[in-house]
Order: structure tokens, then sequence, then C-alpha cells
């Protein structure tokens, strides 16, 4: 997320702010029990570089992602991500190759003294990049040119052949029901609990209202899984996780594409969906973003089956992170509160549930 040369990393300036429940962005607000005086050691030694300050950067909402801002001596910055819990290498090693291979709206991880793109230190991934400076998709409208921009990305990312190694490390989409078996277990759980902590009884007094529309929402996604496993649409390299909070625009104009820690090869629809989903801060009508967006991308017929399937998908998965974040735990202080705003904005007018519905039944698949 940031500004400095074309092979910059990033910051948010402010903490993200998201329209809907879909848009989780990968760093905590809260600091993670590790030193900094450690952390920069090891950055000075792994890096070579003389770390004259360390800062943590309280963005986002992910427990297991921290970033911080490192200054050397010469007043240099750089952007740092610790990551605990699973770790994709793809996560590394996919933008390195696209940022090698032309893309330029890529922000790649910096390799050590040793060559290597990441480093392991205590439980954590440390993964070092320079530091653009910017602001996200919520805080800042893509352009109309940025808009057509993303999509000619997309179609380069789309249309890239990979060496059969990386290619090897991407998981690829397998329509399963991960997360509609977790919906479907917090629905039952808060017909039968009871939860004492204020934001969790008023998570499970929302999942009461919304069962009708929550079981909606699996029952289509199920019934549209099964018949993509019978499909054999191609799969391409995919980001996975495109909204708003993952734009990254600088003041002079650039724009990047962050967060590749989930690329998934999948049909192209897994990042098709996102034009005109509601994931984009509002900015601009659904219409207007696929316009501008396939100016970009160019001609493309996008599987009504699939975007349906993705876009389901995404809303489900929302709702099992943050029934699991708020009714699983009480971890997270204030954050809750903004959580439940989160996860409560999907059921909204004009929320993600009613422009997947509406495209699900209106979209014939764009040519």
């Amino acid at each position: 997320m940031r500004t400095v040369p074309a092979q910059a990393a990033f910051v948010h300036l402010s903490k993200p702010v998201r329209a809907t429940a879909n848009c989780r962005v990968e760093a905590m607000l809260e600091k993670p029990e590790i030193d900094e005086d450690t952390v920069a050691a090891y950055v000075q030694d792994a890096y070579g570089l003389e770390v004259a300050g360390i800062t943590f950067l309280p963005l986002g909402a992910d427990s297991n992602t921290a970033v911080y801002r490192v200054v050397d001596r010469t007043g240099r910055p750089f952007f740092l991500k610790l990551r605990s819990g699973d770790f994709a290498e793809s996560s590394v090693t996919l933008p390195r190759f696209l940022r090698d291979h032309g893309l330029s709206q890529i922000i790649a991880p910096l390799a050590d003294q040793a060559g290597r793109l990441w480093n392991d230190l205590g439980d954590f991934k440390l993964i070092l990049y320079p530091f653009v400076e910017g602001r996200d998709g919520y805080k800042v409208s893509l352009t109309e040119p940025q808009w057509i921009e993303v999509g000619a990305a997309l179609r380069r990312l789309h249309t890239l052949a990979l060496p059969p190694e990386l290619s090897r490390s991407i998981r690829r989409e397998a329509y399963a029901p991960v997360w509609r078996d977790r919906v479907k277990g917090w629905l039952a759980r808060v017909e039968v609990e009871t939860f004492d902590e204020p934001v969790a009884a008023e998570t499970a007094t929302l999942l009461r209202a919304q069962r009708d529309a929550i079981g909606d929402l699996v029952g289509r996604a199920e019934r549209y899984a099964r018949a993509l496993r019978r499909r054999s649409l191609l799969p391409v390299v995919c980001h996975g996780d495109l909204h708003a909070g993952n734009f990254h625009l600088t003041g002079d104009g650039r724009l990047y594409i962050v967060d590749w820690d989930e690329p998934v090869l999948a049909p192209k629809e897994r990042d098709l969906m996102f034009a005109g989903a509601g994931l984009m801060g509002g900015w601009r009508s659904p219409e207007e973003e696929e316009a501008l967006f396939y100016q970009g991308y160019g001609p493309a017929e996008a599987d009504r089956q699939a975007l349906a399937y993705f876009r389901y998908e995404r809303i489900i998965a929302d709702i099992a992170v943050y029934s699991e974040e708020l009714l699983g735990t009480t971890d997270g202080g204030d954050d809750r509160a903004q959580s439940l705003r989160y996860l409560r904005s999907n059921f909204e007018p004009g929320g993600t549930i009613e422009i997947a519905r509406e495209s699900d039944r209106s979209s014939p698949g764009r040519k």
C-alpha cells in the first residue's frame, strides 16, 4: 500500500474504511507480541539495511498480519509485513514474477541478501517491500482511466503463461463447501446458544433475523457449485480478492493491485465478479464500473453461473469470517463493533446481497 520507484510496496495512510463486509484488509489494528527492536535487528541483518526507525501501522483487521514502516539511515522508507498462520509461497513469488513480466501495477517484495523473498522470524513470515505512499480505493475513487487500466491489467494477468513450478504452487478452485458449512454451523448455534458479550449478542440477533436470506445465499451457491464441478471452465491465474481496499492509488495517479495472499487458478469470473458487485466503495454505479472495466479488459464472455457463484460465495465467506470473529471469541476490543457494522452492511438495501441477486437474475453474460 505507498511513493517510491516503480518497485514500491504500499501503505494506506489511514485506517481502511469498508463500504461492505466483503472487504477484508490483510493487516491488524493491534500490535503483535513481538519486540520492535527484534524485528528491526532481523531486517537489518537479512537485508543489509541500517535501520533508523520502525513504526507499527495499525491498519486493517486481520489478526494474522501486522505491518510496519521501516526507515533506513538515508531516510528511505520500506513497508514490512509480518504474517503468521498459513503462508502460501505464491503470495510472494507470483507478484515478483508478474512484476518482472511487465505488470507495472504490481508492487513486488524485495529480495534479501541471499536472494530470498521472505524470511522466518519466530512464528511469522517476514516480507519487505519498498514503501509507496498512497490511499486505497475506499478513500479515493478510481478515475475512469484507472478503471480502464485495471481491466487491461487483469486481461494481462489472465492470459499470462506461468512457469510450471509456479503454477503448481498456486491452489486451484475446487468449489469447496468450507465457508457454506461454517455458516450453516453458526446459524444452528445462534438458535440454541446465548451470547453474553454485547456485540456477540447483536451478531446472533442479526443472524437469526437474516436466517432465510443467508439460507437462500447458501442454497444458490451450492447449486452453482455442483453445476460448475461438472463443467470444464478454463482456469487462469486470478488475484482472488479484488475490492477497493486492494487498489492502492498514489498522489501522482499511479495504480497498484495489492494483497496477493490468496492467488488462485480459477475461471476468470473469480476476478471478473468484482466489477459491479458492490465491492468498490460505491463511488460509481455497478453499470458504470462494468462499462469502464471492460473497456480495458476487452471482449469477454462472462459465464453467468460462475459469476453468480463467486459473488455469492464471497458474501458467504465474509459472513463466516465475521461470525467466527464475533461469536467464536470476545477478542478485538473496539474493532468488534466495526466488524459488526461491516457484516450488517451486506443485508442493507443496495448492499452486496441485493446486487448479487439482481445480477444473477438479469445478467445474461458479457461479450
